[in-house]
């Protein structure tokens, strides 16, 4: 059975007090969760060493927004894999649709940083997705399709293990608009039959795929009740740690 995973994209938001009370807050109510749900929160880089310290002992991971495609040197206000590990990470983000369209992260480069953050032992939630252009223009499919194969098909069926797929429908980030479960499942659908071209069923049937777009309690059940979809990448909802606990607790 795939592993079911509810993570929190922070993204530049808390300061560190803050941040600190709502890891705790999760911490807290984390004990609700079920068995067979993981949770992982990813605050600013800032915050990771004192939310580590909060989550020493829980069932909640502690995840990075990025990394950098080198390993260090003189790559000024960059922060490399073995920080993120010598910080308590046990994932990174990577490729968030907002990397992409903010700071042109490109497929190739997110290559590179896959390939950094596996052999450091990070797990990696790749983002993939279309922005409102590409659906209106019916190339959803096609887009994610090729973000998928662009970046995956360099590495091995065994290194599929540590990697985690999260589709955002970018039309729906921030924007209150939420992909129908029938939407999102079907491309959800579609990144397991790409994986399966490439590695086999076996490892599409157990590769997680989490949706990202505007997912909240009042919609998360829908969503998790879909075949293919594993979890949610929550951004907004992330902040209030009842609003995160209530979305884990839709499965």
């Amino acid at each position: 059975m795939r592993k079911k995973i509810v993570a929190g994209n922070w993204k530049m938001n808390t300061t560190v007090a803050e941040g600190v009370a709502l890891a705790k807050a999760v911490v807290e109510r984390s004990a609700e969760v079920p068995e067979g749900v993981d949770l992982i929160v990813a605050p600013p880089f800032t915050h990771l060493v004192s939310v580590a310290e909060v989550l020493k002992g829980s069932k909640v991971g502690l995840s990075a927004q990025n990394c950098a495609n080198k390993a260090k040197g003189a790559y000024t206000g960059e922060v490399s894999v073995d920080m993120l590990v010598s910080a308590g990470c046990g994932w990174t983000i990577l490729g968030h649709s907002e990397r992409r369209q903010y700071y042109g992260e490109t497929d190739a480069l997110l290559v590179e940083k896959v390939r950094l953050a596996l052999d450091a032992g990070l797990g990696v939630i790749l983002c993939v997705g279309e922005n409102l252009d590409e659906r209106e223009a019916g190339r959803h499919f096609e887009v994610v399709t090729e973000q998928t194969k662009a970046v995956l098909f360099n590495f091995t069926a065994e290194e599929m293990a540590k990697i985690v797929i999260a589709y955002e429908p970018v039309w729906a980030i921030g924007t209150g608009k939420t992909a129908t479960a029938a939407q999102a499942e079907e491309i959800h659908e579609c990144i397991r039959k790409v994986l399966a071209q490439k590695f086999g069923q076996a490892v599409a049937d157990d590769t997680t795929i989490l949706y990202g777009g505007s997912c909240k309690p009042s919609n998360a059940k829908e969503l998790f009740a879909q075949p293919d979809i594993d979890g949610g990448l929550i951004g907004g909802a992330a902040l209030k740690a009842d609003d995160f606990i209530g979305i884990a607790l839709s499965f």
